[in-house]
């Protein structure tokens, strides 16, 4: 009598997620405990730095009031404890015919080969590459401003302000035009928060003994929006409060002024002034990078967005999904409009996308992601916070400030490291870094 056969076993569902940012290495995570580890799934994330930071925290970095070591994350670590690979990389082309990711090679700092180019094949492909600062083509950005887009950005902005200031306390000769002034483009959330954190970092930093700088003398930071009003996307009465609060720290808001050149004496106005400024920062919105405009026919929008249905798939290819700055992804419930480039945004559809997944790996047709917009909040560092609450929690739209606001604030960053680490680590992570900073400068001095 023949022995019946054992079916075959069945292959682990190939899952690759390219970009670790909020969104991407969320679920990277999440879905590397509740599928890779089972074996249910091989889940990779190919992503180009070695180590994670919460983006919207960028502008205290640049400050020096957050030091960047102490709250990033390192990949290959989070990787081996969460149950994914972590592949060092930048996508650089698609092949949806075959299922292969290209990845282009990666150089060392100092120029030697670190990884070859390579191809991933992949059952299930999540783009997570967030955005990109968008400069519009004004001539000079490139060369003459940082834009915030990398932990590495922001600490160059911040070696810039620390030199600056030991330059202009020992030079012999009074201070030149510009400066110690500090110009920021674009007045949304990072530009004003930037704006109120640099009023307190560097009085902080001459406070040092830099004595020869007089703060409200000779520190200066202008802030430009070429909008009507600042924080443009948000509620009036959240940039009005912003507004006010910014004025009573003497930082110079101009509104309606529309940038046309930066060069090295600073910021030119289409209506013919200049604005003389030794530190430039662009921060006047965003776009998907460029290498996903038509990135192998998937569909993309004007700001290279790949456009993507109710359950987060392109509309061209099943296999695609898209989430964070990356997706323009469809708000239910308002004709026509696309859910913006948030945080929560990105949390919330890497929270779908974890049950989701795991429905598609079974043959099971996938749930549509609804945005639930939970309000905005815009900190102004240690002077105050401020921001709507939306949802049936607070029964409508609620207006906050202050300490309840700034609570708030920080919960939005504590709710990212939970997911990322759990309640117990992201607790003695916190309380481990509350009794550091009681030993070291308020602002990061070099």
């Amino acid at each position: 009598m023949a022995t019946p056969s054992n079916p075959p076993a069945r292959e682990p569902h190939r899952i690759v997620i390219v970009g670790g940012g909020a969104g991407g290495l969320e679920l990277a995570t999440r879905l590397g405990d509740r599928l890779g580890k089972p074996g249910r799934a091989h889940v990779t994330l190919i992503e180009k730095s070695r180590t994670h930071f919460w983006k919207p925290h960028l502008h205290e970095i640049a400050a020096g009031s957050m030091d960047l070591h102490a709250h990033a994350t390192d990949y290959l670590a989070q990787s081996a404890w969460h149950g994914f690979r972590y592949r060092v990389g930048e996508m650089v082309g698609l092949d949806r015919e075959h299922r292969l990711v290209h990845v282009g090679p990666v150089h060392d700092d100092e120029g030697q080969l670190l990884t070859p180019a390579y191809t991933r094949r992949y059952d299930t492909l999540v783009l997570a590459v967030g955005s990109r600062t968008n400069d519009f083509g004004t001539p000079g950005v490139a060369e003459h401003a940082i834009a915030l887009e990398t932990p590495e950005d922001a600490e160059r902005f911040h070696r810039r302000l620390v030199n600056a200031c030991l330059r202009a306390h020992m030079q012999p000769e009074p201070l030149r035009p510009g400066q110690l002034q500090v110009a920021i483009i674009g007045a949304g959330a990072t530009g004003v928060e930037l704006a109120a954190e640099l009023h307190r970092a560097t009085r902080t930093l001459v406070s040092y003994n830099l004595e020869r700088i007089d703060p409200e003398r000779d520190v200066r930071i202008h802030l430009i929006e070429a909008g009507p009003r600042i924080l443009p996307a948000l509620p009036e009465r959240i940039s009005a409060s912003a507004h006010a609060l910014l004025q009573g720290l003497k930082v110079e808001v101009r509104t309606g002024a529309r940038v046309t050149a930066l060069d090295a004496g600073g910021v030119h106005l289409a209506d013919g002034t200049a604005i003389p400024a030794e530190l430039m920062v662009w921060a006047a919105g965003v776009k998907a990078p460029h290498f996903l405009a038509g990135l192998a026919g998937l569909e993309t929008n004007r700001l290279n967005q790949i456009v993507v249905a109710p359950t987060l798939q392109s509309t061209r290819d099943e296999a695609v999904f898209a989430i964070g700055d990356c997706a323009a992804a469809p708000w239910l419930g308002r004709e026509g409009v696309t859910v913006p480039p948030r945080a929560q945004a990105a949390h919330q559809q890497a929270s779908h996308l974890v049950t989701q997944l795991a429905r598609r790996i079974d043959g099971q047709p996938l749930k549509p992601w609804r945005y639930r917009d939970f309000g905005s909040l815009v900190s102004l560092g240690e002077y105050s916070t401020v921001g709507n609450l939306m949802g049936a929690l607070v029964g409508g739209n609620l207006w906050v400030e202050g300490l309840f606001a700034r609570t708030m604030y920080l919960s939005l960053y504590k709710m990212h490291q939970v997911a990322l680490h759990g309640w117990w680590k992201t607790a003695l992570g916190s309380a481990s870094r509350w009794l550091t900073r009681r030993t070291e400068p308020r602002v990061k001095l070099h």
